[in-house]
């Protein structure tokens, strides 16, 4: 399994693309950069797009890349979400008003997008790769996944506060080799992370107290007014399973 990193960030800055992960080429974990992040040829490849939730973060790109490769690919564009997400994507994003509706273009039976509802701990098998959705805790409803490939497994967070099911799926789960877990907030915002339901450096530290075992972790969402700060905390947690999701890398699982 391939997984590389178009944008590993909770928000946007000349550095910082917003999340985006690309897996065997053809699929899209979330789109917050997908079309700022890969050339045009390199966007017609991708054939099916995970949503993990609603927000602008995760989802920003995809207007632009529907409309870039519109007319290019044969076929619709899958997008897999929950009954949550595709009710807010297709009510406030292809309304017609925001964006044209291509769940209707160029008409209704050759759409250029289709939704397909995700539910709960029922996995998906798309290009050979199988997607667990389950569910985290966050200001809206929100997926974390368990991908799965062959003998390769990795644990994908999402946004989320302290949560249980993602720890407990690590644990039972025999072979993953590494958790992307959301770290958004500097210590100094733990207030507003509370609020908005994201972890801290410290907060961080607690949830990993639920791990029965070590695991590698990579550290995602980082938002760009707080990076320095947080690789600062995280470095004194002096946690050696501690690491980072580097926009622009691949990793080969």
């Amino acid at each position: 399994m391939k997984i590389e990193v178009i944008g590993s960030y909770g928000g946007e800055s000349l550095e910082c693309r917003m999340t985006c992960l690309l897996i065997n080429d053809t699929i899209a974990l979330d789109a917050g950069s997908l079309a700022q992040g890969l050339s045009i040829e390199r966007q017609a490849r991708v054939r099916s797009i995970l949503l993990t939730h609603s927000h602008m973060d995760h989802t920003n790109s995809l207007p632009f890349f529907v409309e870039n490769v519109y007319g290019v690919v044969g076929g619709a564009i899958d997008i897999y979400a929950s009954s949550e997400t595709i009710y807010s994507i297709r009510k406030h994003m292809f309304n017609n008003a925001s964006w044209p509706d291509f769940t209707r273009m160029p008409n209704n039976l050759l759409p250029a997008i289709q939704f397909h509802e995700l539910l709960e701990e029922i996995p998906v098998v798309i290009d050979g790769v199988k997607f667990t959705p389950f569910s985290v805790n966050h200001a809206v409803p929100t997926f974390g996944f368990l991908i799965e490939q062959g003998n390769s497994a990795i644990l994908w967070s999402s946004d989320t506060g302290p949560t249980h099911r993602l720890w407990e799926l690590a644990n039972q789960t025999v072979k993953v080799n590494a958790i992307c877990v959301e770290t958004s907030f500097d210590n100094s915002m733990q207030e507003i992370a509370d609020r908005s339901f994201h972890l801290t450096p410290m907060t961080l530290r607690r949830e990993l107290g639920k791990l029965e075992r070590p695991f590698p972790i990579l550290l995602h969402h980082l938002k760009p007014p707080c990076l320095r700060e947080i690789r600062d905390e995280v470095a004194r947690l002096k946690d050696p399973n501690l690491h980072f999701l580097e926009q622009g890398n691949t990793y080969e699982l």
